[in-house]
């Protein structure tokens, strides 16, 4: 079960902010979300190399209670679970727009590696996709 969205107390808005995306893959869901739309567990695991089941989950869960993402569950046998972004989730993300900027940025100032995230349509080795 889904903790309680998160209360404070907080310090400033931006405290406030980073406590819903706190942690290593939040921002990268969001972002997955925003460019797909609707994604199944199963596809933000392909797109999001290196995190493992257990905190994907966790962290799903954790976003679903902050009302950033929507988990929409269909009565078939196997199960599909379907999620994405909420209103509040996809302005969230916007929020984070100039960040991604900044590290962007950030990148090529210090000239620091991307790794390439292969894309559904896109064979492997091919991914220009950027943050």
């Amino acid at each position: 079960m889904a903790k309680a969205p998160r209360s404070g107390p907080y310090i400033c808005g931006t405290d406030a902010a980073l406590d819903v995306v706190s942690g290593k893959w939040k921002g990268l869901i969001l972002w997955e979300l925003h460019d797909h739309g609707v994604r199944r567990f199963a596809e933000l695991r392909r797109a999001l190399p290196g995190v493992s089941e257990k905190m994907l989950t966790q962290h799903l869960r954790e976003m679903e209670a902050d009302g950033l993402v929507h988990r929409e569950v269909y009565a078939e046998v196997p199960p599909k679970v379907e999620y994405s972004l909420t209103e509040t989730g996809a302005s969230l993300n916007k929020a984070l727009g100039p960040l991604g900027e900044w590290g962007r940025e950030r990148l090529r100032r210090e000239r620091l590696e991307v790794t390439p995230v292969p894309r559904d349509d896109q064979p492997v080795g091919s991914s220009t996709r950027a943050t």
